[in-house]
């Protein structure tokens, strides 16, 4: 039979499938340590279903098929039966399952509804972390070719194209962008900023979702505008430019590539930090990865631009206005920052000081739901209406009983997510933006920032 998924690469090989499969998932567990957290899972695992009362997807579906223990017992049942002497030994005598094409392609399509945000971690009494095993399963069947087509084109452009960034954004055209984002804000707010290109020996290379210089402008306006203002020593790398790594959905070959190219930039630069932007996923990857796949001796320091921006504040570096925002404003948590406590209470205090009306949505923090665009789904738009209408109904909940007007997410992937959510559950009065979109005009910017501009054009640029 042939792989039914319409969003998977076409065409995937189905020839030989089962063995080639269990031949993949051999390779990955002869190299890697995941062979002792299925041994650990097999082991522990209840399948008490408690993890249904906090995933999402299941809140709002109610099959049993999303239910976070149900669909990793699809890989650990996989595991028992070809990689332990007991599944061994019970295919002797007959009582064990064969894996076949149709339970390949139920992984396929089950482990792509997962939104690999990790909740379900804050109710198993086992504390096994499914999102885990969502990662493992879909680099399993990564090995034989069945991943999303829009995770795989971004990445291959990424790692093999010849713009190397997962926008194919050329240099000339980033280059064309700063210079634009520069005299933008000259024009509209007056205030002088800049955008470093290819600067050695700087502290930090800065690493946004490349997909900011095409859809969020003012997030990175107000990145360099608290760059600019407290004197930060930080450079864009020509070599290296975009944060995304689509390689934490679905393949850690991938993953490994990906962080390696960042480090790499930072060494040729001779820089000592790597600064990630207003994303979740980014900022996880490089944080977590880059000292497991880099090296842990020589592996460059990963912050936040949140992390950073709240320092400054914190140590006096940053000043700024209170009350600046007028609209009732609320934060979404983005799974990969929060969830494990993380980034949760920085951009709260920066909000609560900046915004005349803020509310935070129930729960919140590590608790806090996702967007229902996470672990890659959000590039698929072939499932938007799975993506929103069931895994982003929690969060459209949360939304409207905040009656937010402003909703803040320092993420990409949940910016796109939740304009999507708001739009097809009817939320047409909330704007999603990023942190730094804000601070742009909560700013108190140092003499040398100022340019003399036509009041009128401040005003209008002012409005939030």
């Amino acid at each position: 039979m042939a792989i039914e998924c319409s969003y998977y690469l076409e065409p995937v090989d189905t020839s030989d499938l089962p063995r080639r499969y269990l031949e993949g998932l051999a390779a990955i567990l002869s190299h890697s340590n995941y062979a002792m957290v299925l041994d650990t899972a097999c082991r522990v695992t209840t399948r008490c279903g408690r993890c249904s009362t906090s995933c999402p997807v299941y809140e709002t579906s109610g099959e049993d098929r999303d239910i976070p223990c149900r669909r990793s017992e699809l890989l650990l049942k996989v595991y028992r039966r070809y990689f332990t002497p007991f599944g061994n030994l019970g295919a002797r005598f007959g009582r064990s399952f064969e894996i076949d094409e149709a339970y390949i392609n139920t992984m396929a399509e089950e482990f792509y509804r997962c939104t690999a945000c990790r909740r379900c971690n804050l109710e198993c009494p086992m504390g096994i972390d499914h999102g885990l095993l969502t990662h493992l399963a879909r680099w399993s069947l990564a090995e034989v070719g069945i991943v999303p087509k829009a995770l795989v084109v971004a990445t291959r452009e990424q790692l093999d194209g010849t713009t190397r960034n997962t926008s194919a954004i050329p240099k000339a055209a980033l280059l064309d962008t700063c210079e634009f984002l520069e005299e933008d804000c000259a024009d509209e707010v007056g205030l002088k900023i800049e955008f470093p290109i290819d600067r050695e020996g700087t502290e930090y290379v800065f690493f946004p979702a490349v997909s900011d210089y095409l859809l969020e402008p003012d997030t990175l306006i107000g990145n360099a505008a608290v760059m600019s203002a407290t004197g930060g020593s930080w450079t864009i790398g020509t070599g290296a430019y975009d944060g995304i790594n689509y390689g934490l959905f679905y393949s850690d070959r991938m993953l490994d590539r990906i962080v390696s190219m960042e480090a790499e930039e930072v060494r040729r630069l001779g820089a000592r930090k790597i600064l990630i932007g207003e994303c979740g996923h980014a900022s996880r990857s490089a944080k977590f990865f880059i000292r497991t796949f880099c090296g842990a001796d020589d592996a460059p320091e990963v912050v936040n631009f949140m992390e950073y921006t709240h320092r400054a504040w914190k140590e006096g570096r940053l000043e700024l206005r209170p009350d600046v925002v007028s609209q009732r404003t609320t934060y979404h948590d983005p799974c990969n920052i929060a969830r494990t406590g993380w980034i949760i209470d920085q951009p709260r205090e920066i909000l609560r000081h900046i915004c005349a009306d803020y509310v935070d949505m129930t729960p919140k923090g590590r608790e806090n739901y996702c967007c229902g665009g996470g672990g890659g789904t959000v590039s698929i738009d072939e499932i938007r209406e799975f993506r929103t209408l069931v895994g982003g109904a929690k969060k459209a909940e949360q939304i409207r009983r905040t009656g937010a007007e402003i909703v803040v997410a320092p993420c990409a992937n949940c910016k796109k997510q939740l304009r999507e959510v708001c739009e097809d559950h009817g939320l047409d009065q909330v704007r999603v933006v990023g942190l730094h979109d804000l601070l742009i005009k909560a700013i108190v910017p140092p003499a040398e920032m100022l340019i003399e501009i036509d009041d009128a054009a401040v005003g209008a640029a002012s409005e939030v």
